[in-house]
């Protein structure tokens, strides 16, 4: 019975850490996936200003903020956060960025349809995935962590 349970132990911890490997891929995933859905939503913002300045009036109740600000700073974030996920740089930033975005979304929306609620819910997942675990092997932040060169300089930058 040990011998059994030694053996299964065995293949667990080997699949495991097979599954291990692909935690940087999934991230990247997760990242890619997010980023397109954001900046998708982003460009269409931008393609019909007069449009998205009506929903921001009209459709959406953005608590708290001026309807023009809420489309400016949405329209902005849908287009500047994704692309930190894709490049992996601040992905911790960006991932908490969206997931502002995501929630102002979907509480300024008086009604939302279960199928558009569910899609919100995928994407906040996602984004506490990255939030938590950053961006994975497979992005900038991991180059930046690993150059001690180039980390000691982005700590020197100063943004004004």
């Amino acid at each position: 019975m040990k011998s059994l349970v030694n053996r299964v132990a065995g293949y667990y911890g080997w699949v495991s850490r097979l599954l291990s490997l692909l935690q940087p891929v999934a991230l990247l995933a997760a990242r890619l996936y997010v980023a397109k859905v954001f900046f998708a939503a982003g460009l269409t913002k931008l393609q019909d200003w007069d449009t998205t300045l009506f929903l921001f009036e009209e459709e959406y109740s953005v608590p708290l903020l001026p309807f023009e600000l809420a489309a400016w700073l949405a329209t902005a974030g849908e287009i500047l956060l994704p692309l930190l996920l894709v490049f992996g740089l601040a992905t911790r930033v960006g991932a908490l960025g969206l997931s502002v975005v995501n929630i102002v979304a979907v509480i300024s929306l008086e009604e939302i349809a279960p199928a558009a609620l569910t899609q919100h819910l995928l994407w906040g997942v996602l984004l506490a995935q990255i939030l938590i675990w950053g961006a994975g092997a497979l992005s900038l932040d991991r180059l930046v962590k690993t150059r001690p060169k180039v980390s000691e300089q982005m700590r020197s930058w100063t943004f004004c």
